[in-house]
């Protein structure tokens, strides 16, 4: 049956309007995060002035978002679930953080070193009052872990729920590890108290505002990097190594070291986002690594749309923004919340909120 013309002329004009709503909407939300840090600075009496709090929150939000992103990659693009990308934010958390506490102490030991009555420091805190120093150890930390555990996981061939199940092995060992006082990172209280950064006050203004920016920053281009990804050859490959891996394999294609790629890109994202997160938020300690931190993560990728890119971005926001209210008004309830949540989102909205969107405008 032929479609009238001016439904044809409707449906035109709505594939072609489509990508430009999104754009001018994805623009809008990118100049009301460049002005929060602005509006900042104000004065506190101003009635724009965006208060300390309501900017940690966000921009711990936004570390979140780049977190959903990165998993993004693995999973919606490749297919591999991982329950452990929460042991990645958190390495690059402390890695930052090991900076920070030395920033703090000064010439002397950090804090928690003196109250367990060490004489000096562990070798591998040598050289991390250099913050050059740091942002290597920022990328190396998660992403030498990620290379090695990528490397045999992926030469084995373990993939599916056995996978996922390695993910989430692996960072609940890691946080049993940093749990320990013997570690040197500070136990069950991690890393707390930091004072300067860069020799600024961290608590300053100026500070916390340029590092919200550094935040924005980072998100836009992690979600730049992933939209050229996507639509390059590399990411046709990844697809297909998602929808038909055997089938990749019988046309000449060595999956391994696509999977290895993306798996140490994305650990590398995630300990990035750490590390911002830490100098904003003023904590690090090994919740952080805890598994349902991880399975968090893939709840705001499932929610907003695996596969998408801008979906987990959505879901990182309403499920934080839904989680910072639950724990001020019903803490006990979270947990349950969150389960419902992704059984909801499992049931009635496979393909997430981005694809219900994709679907109205369809119809």
């Amino acid at each position: 049956m032929t479609m009238p013309l001016n439904q044809t002329l409707l449906a035109r004009a709505t594939a072609k309007l489509g990508p430009q709503v999104s754009l001018a909407l994805g623009l809008l939300v990118l100049a009301i995060l460049v002005a929060m840090p602005l509006l900042h600075l104000l004065p506190a009496d101003h009635a724009l002035h965006v208060s300390a709090y309501s900017l940690t929150l966000v921009g711990k939000i936004l570390c979140y978002a780049i977190v959903a992103l990165a998993l993004d990659l693995v999973w919606g693009y490749a297919g591999m679930l991982s329950l452990g990308h929460g042991l990645f934010f958190a390495l690059g958390g402390y890695a930052m953080g090991m900076y920070l506490m030395r920033q703090s102490a000064g010439d002397g030991l950090p804090a928690f070193m003196s109250f367990l009555a060490w004489t000096e420091l562990p070798w591998y805190w040598y050289g991390t009052s250099n913050f050059l120093w740091a942002l290597c150890l920022v990328v190396l930390a998660p992403g030498l872990l990620a290379l090695v555990f990528g490397f045999f996981a992926f030469r084995s061939r373990i993939k599916g729920v056995y996978f996922s199940i390695m993910t989430q092995a692996l960072t609940f060992a890691g946080m049993l590890l940093f749990f320990r006082n013997e570690t040197g990172f500070g136990g069950n209280n991690g890393f707390t108290g930091f004072t300067r950064i860069l020799g600024f006050d961290i608590t300053a203004a100026g500070t916390r505002a340029a590092l919200f920016i550094a935040t924005v920053a980072l998100l836009v281009g992690s979600l730049y990097l992933g939209f050229r990804l996507a639509r390059s050859k590399f990411g046709r490959v990844l697809t297909a190594l998602r929808d038909a891996e055997n089938r990749l394999m019988f046309c000449g294609y060595d999956p391994r070291g696509y999977k290895l790629f993306i798996w140490v890109l994305s650990a590398v994202l995630c300990g990035l986002a750490g590390a911002l997160y830490v100098p904003q938020v003023g904590i690090i300690n090994p919740s952080e690594m805890a598994p349902t931190q991880s399975i968090e993560a893939a709840v705001w990728v499932a929610l907003g749309g695996r596969g998408t890119l801008i979906g987990p971005l959505l879901g990182a926001g309403l499920v934080n923004g839904m989680k910072s209210w639950f724990t001020v008004a019903f803490p006990e309830y979270w947990l349950f919340a969150l389960g419902a949540l992704f059984i909801v989102v499992t049931l009635f909205l496979p393909r997430g909120v981005v694809g219900l969107l994709k679907k109205e405008k369809e119809q």
